[in-house]
């Protein structure tokens, strides 16, 4: 077992903080919640039965132990819309995540900004789809939804974040500009 451990904290670890951490939006309660996750990992790994990949596996436990941490937060539900506040605490790590390389460019900050005018399963979508990179399947996976329920959140979250782009670009007097969404 400890060989195994040692290769999912070694493949995984990093994606899971950058998702716990997009989850939390803070650092030391993300790595908190990354120790939680490979608790749970050693505690239950006997009982993975392979029907799904180690990594949506992981993922699911990741996503498991944020909604755990937020049902203890008094007022979790408003926590957790208020933790999606990107400008809410600055980052500090030895590699890049998406919203380092973003706050040098203006046009990818105001997406992630955007992304507040999200409900928190179309952020979840749009994190764990656009940011973490993983495919319809594993966010199925991951949110035990549907390949359709998957497809239909990101459609729809795709469309708020368009039209609230649009909207700004009108406030900005971008009138004529169409916002590219595919």
């Amino acid at each position: 077992m400890d060989s195994v451990f040692d290769e999912l904290y070694d493949k995984y670890h990093q994606e899971l903080y950058q998702f716990l951490f997009y989850m939390v939006k803070n650092h030391e309660t993300a790595e908190d919640l990354v120790q939680e996750v490979y608790i749970r990992v050693l505690k239950s790994y006997e009982h993975f039965e392979g029907k799904s990949s180690q990594k949506t596996w992981l993922y699911s436990i990741a996503k498991n132990t944020a909604i755990d941490h937020f049902r203890k937060q008094k007022g979790w539900k408003q926590r957790l819309l208020d933790n999606f506040d990107w400008d809410k605490q600055p980052l500090k790590d030895d590699h890049p995540l998406p919203e380092e390389i973003a706050l040098l460019n203006d046009e990818m900050q105001f997406i992630y900004h955007s992304l507040n005018r999200c409900t928190v399963n179309q952020k979840s979508v749009i994190i764990l789809r656009f940011i973490q990179g993983l495919s319809i399947f594993e966010t199925a996976e991951i949110l035990n939804w549907s390949e359709s329920k998957v497809k239909t959140t990101q459609h729809r979250a795709l469309k708020a974040i368009k039209k609230y782009m649009q909207n700004h670009a009108e406030e900005e007097g971008h009138h004529n500009e169409e916002i590219p969404m595919e």
